[in-house]
């Protein structure tokens, strides 16, 4: 790590020992000089409104009105020193799975699933009320507020700075909410506190486990016994069920008439692009991300929680701080019938004779990854795969490509691994409709999205490090320790080539920091970028699939 980055990671580290609050202005000198890539203008008094809207669906939509954002690990925490946590009303960032309470006097609670939770948010924090502040500057230069109209993303772009897509992405991130909220900027001078309540491994460890306990038990419940081999998959909730349960494809004319009724124009080109053969994409991919917006603009019955349940796949929403959602799929109450035929010709009565089951997890952040694969081993030893499908930011592709690398090297333990990765172009190629497959990529796993820099990843660039991503390293460390008998190594190389069970990981491009393109927090990869992850997602499931012998 550069030393000015890791002068920073240290200084708000130490701060955040204090018992008592810090002021997050303290940080700003140290966050404007790593001159971060994906905060560059943080020290000119020119708008970085891409900064500003990565953060901003990053945090609560309130978040401005706040005093102090208070960080700890459990309830317990809280009541300690007298805050009633459960008590307060809890929300959500659109962007960052994080569970937030919104206290009186001005105050947040926030808990945190490990110290990959601090380095996100500092930085993430430290960004919004600089660019927050920035903006009140300039417009309270303007006489903001101003009584006649409504601004346009055009009219903010001319007398503020910054690009009109920007503008428009803004508008569209704060709604009907965008012209009194540009009043509260021009109103408040933002000048937040921190504060931390503990901060140990126990607690995170606790932490985890409280998580573990009602997916074990629904295992239990399901006649899943504790000998049952375990495929685990870090991915997301939607990919996989679509691929395995068949909701959206049985309900293919609701979803055609509702995207002709009231989906999207551009879901409506598409739509008309497939009727006349002028697309690439694939048609199932298609039906999924329209079940998916309709689910969003239309909440109704969950259809697809029956569907899901009718194949013996159950769902279950974090019940605790770590905001990490876990599906449960047995192999053997799949219904052949159902599945995408991407996934090849099955053996029925492999299928339905099989005793494993596949536990996908919501990707979680960082060393929580961590944390959640120890847990999930220490109560159950008879896991079989491990397969990692997550987002990266891309030093030489572009957004939506696939990228599978053999070499992993972990910033949080500083130990290289080697990978003789269980995926590689041929798996993936043949269902990729829009992006590009590389393999033999290196990967980098970093702190925090913030943490980087121009030379810090001109750096990793020159020794042909091409990922850049937050989660493939701390799920080394816990692959090691199932494997080995000592706690994962600092500072070492190792050889991954012969483990006693299958591991592969897998990234799909949302970033190019190289070129200072938007990133995914800023413009999201909509119906296109489906094609990544589904690539990806069938890939895993046929490599399971063969391994119990399924696939004829």
């Amino acid at each position: 790590m550069p030393s000015d980055v890791e002068l920073y990671q240290r200084t708000y580290s130490t701060l955040l020992r204090s018992r008592g609050e810090t002021k997050l202005r303290i940080l700003e000198s140290s966050h404007i000089a790593i001159e971060s890539s994906l905060h560059p203008l943080a020290g000119a008094e020119d708008l970085d409104l891409g900064a500003f809207l990565y953060a901003t669906q990053r945090l609560p939509a309130s978040i401005y009105a706040g005093r102090v954002v208070i960080m700890g690990q459990e309830d317990e925490q809280f009541s300690a020193v007298g805050l009633p946590l459960a008590d307060w009303p809890t929300t959500e960032a659109p962007a960052r799975r994080r569970q937030w309470h919104e206290g009186p006097d001005g105050q947040w609670g926030v808990l945190l699933s490990s110290t990959s939770d601090v380095d996100d948010l500092i930085p993430t924090l430290v960004a919004y009320q600089i660019e927050w502040n920035k903006l009140r500057r300039k417009l309270r230069a303007i006489g903001w507020p101003r009584p006649q109209g409504l601004p346009g993303a055009d009219e903010c772009a001319r007398v503020l700075g910054g690009s009109v897509d920007d503008w428009d992405r803004l508008q569209e991130a704060w709604g009907t909410a965008f012209a009194r909220r540009l009043g509260e900027v021009a109103e408040t001078n933002l000048s937040l506190r921190v504060r931390m309540l503990g901060g140990s491994q126990v607690s995170y460890a606790r932490l985890t486990r409280r998580w573990w306990a009602p997916v074990g038990h629904t295992m239990r419940d399901n006649g899943i016994g504790r000998d049952a081999p375990i495929y685990f998959i870090s991915s997301n909730t939607h990919s996989l069920v679509n691929l395995l349960s068949g909701d959206a494809r049985a309900r293919e004319a609701d979803l055609v008439d509702w995207v002709q009724r009231a989906g999207a124009r551009d879901l409506q080109e598409e739509l008309a692009a497939f009727r006349e053969e002028r697309t690439a994409g694939s048609w199932n991919n298609f039906l999924y991300f329209l079940a998916r917006e309709q689910a969003v603009s239309e909440p109704g019955p969950q259809t697809r929680r029956y569907a899901e349940a009718a194949r013996g796949i159950v769902h279950l929403n974090a019940e605790s701080g770590l905001r990490v959602a876990a599906q449960v799929m047995p192999l053997a109450k799949l219904d052949p019938a159902a599945i995408d035929d991407r996934l090849g010709d099955l053996d029925t009565d492999a299928l339905h004779k099989s005793d494993a089951v596949i536990i996908n997890i919501d990707y979680p952040l960082g060393l929580a990854a961590y944390n959640l694969l120890r847990e999930i081993t220490e109560d159950r030893d008879t896991l079989r795969g491990v397969y990692v499908l997550g987002k990266a930011a891309t030093l030489n592709a572009d957004v939506g490509d696939v990228m599978i690398s053999n070499t992993i090297y972990d910033e949080h333990s500083q130990t290289t691994y080697w990978l003789d990765n269980a995926f590689a172009f041929d798996d993936i190629a043949p269902y990729l409709r829009f992006g590009s497959g590389l393999d033999n990529q290196r990967a980098v796993t970093v702190r925090s999205t913030f943490l980087q820099n121009r030379d810090y990843l001109d750096l990793y660039y020159r020794e042909a490090f091409t990922v850049v991503e937050m989660e493939a390293g701390p799920y080394c460390d816990a692959v090691y320790e199932i494997t080995e008998p000592d706690r994962y190594p600092a500072g070492e190389q190792v050889n991954f080539s012969k483990l006693p069970i299958d591991f592969g990981i897998v990234h799909y491009a949302s970033d190019t920091p190289f070129t200072q393109a938007r990133t995914l927090g800023a413009r999201g990869m909509s119906y296109y970028g489906m094609d990544s992850t589904y690539a990806t997602s069938i890939a895993i499931l046929r490599r399971i699939f063969t391994l119990e012998g399924a696939l004829a």
